[in-house]
């Protein structure tokens, strides 16, 4: 361990970053990022958790520090926070990175566009900030073994560490008050694995921006000279010791067998992923963007469902039995019962059966997959009782590097087609062009923006270095 706190480490790498001193190629997947999220934002805008999100904070009212995406109301920063991360969140379309856990770290910028717009800082801020988003977001992902997710917690537990570095680099923290933001945050926002398991709800995509707010306060908190745990991460009773696998008296790694989700393993942290190298290379380069709305696991596996229909030109009504084979903890997430007869659009989104049932009968995955009237199709519900799933081991150990799929379609008259897939469009070995990313955004946005709008949007995303963020927000607002 260095003398050094791990979080003394993480703050003076995000103090000491500056704007020139990224690569054009880490700005431009920056924009690449914060277009993609805003369609997201825009898609999500008549849902009702984000209506009622909404609601709740123009009933409450406050300073108008900052706005909110689309709808332009001006609210304090620490409710646009909230209410931005739920609306770039909601539809569950935004992006995904997942090595040993996952996580999505365009939840995390919305906490530098509310702080900028609070102080009237520029879009290159932003910029700088969001490259810390990503950057310790994919790192923590990388810090637990196994993640916090094999340990039945979600991922809103790694978000509430990065959070306020990312408010707080837009403040100009001090290191000490990096650290104390740090502290503040990570003492409070442990949030337990439910929220994505068995019958899902809005909490699905309620809890990491929740854990995105409070380190906006937490970063205002430090501001005003508010102290938080420094040891927050190998000290007694900090994050490591509490999670096991960590020796806090002496600061050393205890690997310790314990049995997860998924079985029996040795559990133990790598601080040098989560703190090592900083500044060599920049992970936001390595993480994935959702050509469908859905859970991420489910990707490669529609993929595979619907080039068999396509390029087969087969009709669900053909269809006797498909069958799925994923990697162990894909299955134990997207074959749960409770994924056969989704209620809510929540579920839904995160049921392979479902989704894959969807893919088949309408060759396609979009937002309209999980309306209300989609949800009661009988012919969706004609096709899901014949998926069905089986784990692979041998998959498992291809996982994370690979997600892989196999799907085998078997029709009424004994044909069968196979097609195996190691990961999905989107991502960073098969990325989204430019193209796909427009064609997204438009989607999502139909029915908000008109043409000559999204072209607009557009334009101002690509060149949104040359503005302030007040400027940037104001001009999201839909006319």
């Amino acid at each position: 361990m260095s003398e050094k706190s791990i979080a003394r480490q993480m703050a003076e790498f995000a103090v000491g970053l500056k704007y020139e001193d990224l690569p054009e190629n880490v700005i431009y997947e920056v924009k690449r990022f914060l277009y993609d999220s805003i369609g997201c934002a825009y898609g999500s805008m008549g849902t009702h958790d984000v209506k009622s999100m909404l609601e709740i904070y123009q009933d409450s009212g406050g300073k108008p520090e900052s706005s909110v995406i689309g709808f332009g109301d001006q609210l304090p920063a620490v409710s646009t926070a909230l209410i931005n991360s739920l609306m770039i969140r909601a539809l569950d379309f935004n992006d995904i990175y997942w090595k040993d856990d996952p996580s999505h770290p365009s939840d995390l910028i919305p906490a530098a566009l509310s702080t900028a717009e609070r102080v009237n800082a520029s879009m290159k801020d932003v910029i700088v900030a969001i490259v810390l988003a990503y950057e310790f977001e994919q790192r923590m992902c990388l810090f637990a073994k196994p993640g916090v997710r094999e340990r039945k917690w979600h991922h809103a537990t790694l978000t509430q560490f990065v959070s306020p570095i990312v408010a707080g680099k837009i403040l100009g923290l001090t290191v000490d008050e990096m650290v104390n933001a740090i502290g503040i945050n990570g003492s409070h926002n442990h949030t337990i694995g439910c929220p994505t398991a068995g019958k899902l709800t809005m909490m699905k995509n309620t809890v990491d921006p929740m854990a995105v707010q409070s380190g906006v306060f937490a970063a205002l908190l430090a501001q005003k000279g508010y102290t938080g745990t420094e040891k927050v991460f190998e000290g007694k009773e900090g994050f490591m010791d509490a999670f096991i696998g960590w020796n806090a008296k002496d600061e050393t790694l205890k690997p310790t067998d314990m049995e997860g989700r998924d079985g029996v393993s040795s559990w133990a942290w790598d601080v040098d992923a989560l703190v090592g190298n900083l500044g060599d290379n920049y992970k936001i380069l390595e993480c994935g963007m959702k050509a469908f709305p859905t859970e991420a696991l489910t990707h490669t596996h529609i993929s595979c469902a619907l080039n068999v229909m396509i390029k087969n030109k087969l009709d669900y009504k053909e269809i006797k039995e498909v069958k799925v084979t994923a990697f162990a903890q894909a299955y134990d997430i997207l074959f749960d019962p409770t994924k056969y007869r989704p209620e809510s659009r929540e579920t839904a989104d995160h049921s392979l059966p479902y989704c894959m049932a969807a893919a088949i009968v309408d060759k396609k995955i979009t937002t309209q997959s999980f309306s209300k009237e989609k949800l009661k199709d009988p012919a969706i519900f004609e096709v899901i009782d014949k998926i069905k799933g089986e784990p692979s081991l041998e998959f498992e150990k291809m996982f994370p590097a690979k997600q892989p799929s196999r799907v085998v379609i078997t029709t009424n008259d004994g044909r069968t087609f196979e097609e195996y897939l190691e990961y999905p469009k989107g991502d960073p070995r098969e990325p989204m062009t430019l193209d796909d990313l427009e064609n997204k955004f438009n989607s999502l946005s139909d029915g908000v923006l008109s043409a000559a709008r999204l072209s607009e949007v557009k334009d101002l995303v690509f060149s949104c270095e040359t503005v302030s963020t007040r400027e940037f927000m104001s001009k999201l607002a839909v006319k």
